[in-house]
């Protein structure tokens, strides 16, 4: 499990003196905790699922930060938030490429039979969940967007 992986991991950077480690990886295991407590899972924790959702949140996080302190002009603030990216990103699972997001799309609207932007929710649930945590709501959301907006577009072109 995740979890036991992060705690394993903190233990071997105290042991090894690595201070930022240490750092990203107590307020990371924290944030999961936090959110055990709020779905009351103290007892029996969160699933995978759940606490790649808390770590893609705590990148999201970072990453919003990097952008605001280069906006700022906080190149070094900006660099500390990418290095503590760098220490998250190995627990989350490999991003998927654009060809597999498209594929997810293309299988969410034919499933959910969406034909219009107006069908965007029950697309974009049905491809998020095939991608389980593999990709940004970002990525997707875009790319279910021009996909039903091409389907929308050919459906006037034909009744026209």
């Amino acid at each position: 499990m995740i979890k036991e992986k992060l705690e394993s991991d903190l233990k071997s950077a105290l042991k090894a003196g690595e201070a930022t480690r240490v750092s990203v990886l107590r307020l990371v295991i924290t944030a999961v905790r936090n959110k055990e407590i709020e779905k009351q899972k103290k007892d029996t924790g969160l699933s995978d699922d759940e606490v790649i959702a808390v770590l893609q949140a705590e990148v999201r996080k970072r990453r919003d930060a990097v952008e605001q302190f280069r906006k700022g002009g906080r190149e070094e603030l900006a660099k500390k938030e990418e290095s503590e990216i760098g220490i998250i990103q190995p627990y989350l699972p490999a991003e998927a490429s654009d060809e597999d997001i498209d594929r997810a799309v293309r299988d969410a609207v034919a499933q959910t039979r969406a034909l219009t932007p107006a069908d965007f929710g029950k697309a974009m649930k049905a491809a998020m969940a095939t991608l389980k945590g593999r990709a940004s709501g970002d990525r997707v959301s875009d790319r279910v967007k021009t996909r039903l907006a091409e389907l929308s577009a050919r459906q006037e072109a034909l009744g026209a």
